[in-house]
């Protein structure tokens, strides 16, 4: 039996304190970087800082992320950072169309996975806007909040990323709607796939999978999640990025099955990708 080292317990609140340092900080490095700034290179100064935060995050976490499929399998690679454009997946096509990624959903550090790898947009619960901090920095990068008892809120989200994706704008969805455990991929929601099918977007499959303690979010707060999850000294994950799927004239259903089927698929690979002994 492995016993508890005596830093375990101050983890939590040294990561939170580095983690208001960090987003205080680098939020107002990127306000400086863009004040300095064309207005037609705010946005990759944007999708810069965003990236950046992405991976101090995944260092004061711990978390050793092995990436594999199209970009992400770049030399830049999880805790270990590297150049900003290595390892990061653009978020618009060769049209200029935006992309949709859509990823399965198992804890808190899926964001900072996201953030890290993928140049997108996210989808999240609209009580998060009024986070402490959390509310201020997702406002700030443009995350799209929706209310999913709201039918109005849901159709709104759908208008609201058709627009984004049109404008070129990559976008991540969590489309099974709440985090799970396991590696079985729960039903997709309909929404992100009727706003790619709309302009015509190609949609990026993303499985994930964490290796050594649970890290899944499930019955408990977030303060709670966070916690438990920040008393690991170190968090493997691995990230498999499939191919591209296409959208234009095709069905929103068959869409999201074939989705669904290539997301589960890159599961199975990414935990097999983190061995038998994780």
């Amino acid at each position: 039996m492995n016993r508890a080292h005596p830093l375990d317990a101050l983890r939590f609140p040294l990561r939170t304190a580095g983690f208001v340092g960090l987003t205080f900080g680098m939020y107002g490095l990127l306000e400086v970087d863009t004040a300095l700034s064309s207005a037609a290179v705010r946005d990759v100064v944007l999708h810069t800082w965003m990236r950046r935060y992405g991976r101090a995050l995944l260092r004061l976490w711990g978390l050793d992320v092995r990436a594999a499929g199209p970009f992400v399998g770049e030399p830049a690679r999880g805790a270990a950072g590297g150049g900003d454009g290595a390892g990061h997946y653009p978020g618009r096509d060769a049209a200029g169309r935006g992309r949709l990624f859509v990823m399965n959903h198992r804890s808190a550090l899926d964001i900072m996975i996201t953030l890290a790898f993928f140049e997108a947009t996210v989808v999240s619960r609209a009580d998060l806007a009024g986070w402490p901090v959390i509310g201020m920095a997702a406002r700030r990068v443009g995350t799209l909040f929706v209310d999913r008892s709201s039918r109005r809120s849901g159709a709104a989200v759908v208008q609201a990323m058709s627009s984004a994706l049109k404008g070129g704008r990559g976008v991540m969805v969590y489309p099974e709607g709440t985090t799970f455990s396991g590696d079985e991929v729960r039903p997709f929601r309909a929404g992100g796939f009727a706003a790619a099918c709309r302009v015509g977007a190609e949609i990026v499959p993303v499985g994930l999978a964490y290796g050594g303690a649970e890290s899944s979010y499930l019955d408990e707060s977030f303060a709670a999640h966070m916690a438990r999850v920040s008393r690991a000294r170190r968090i493997p994950a691995a990230l498999e990025v499939g191919a591209a799927i296409a959208t234009t004239d095709r069905d929103v259903d068959a869409v999201r099955d074939e989705s669904h089927q290539a997301v589960q698929a890159l599961v199975h690979r990414a935990r097999a990708r983190l061995g038998p002994d994780i």
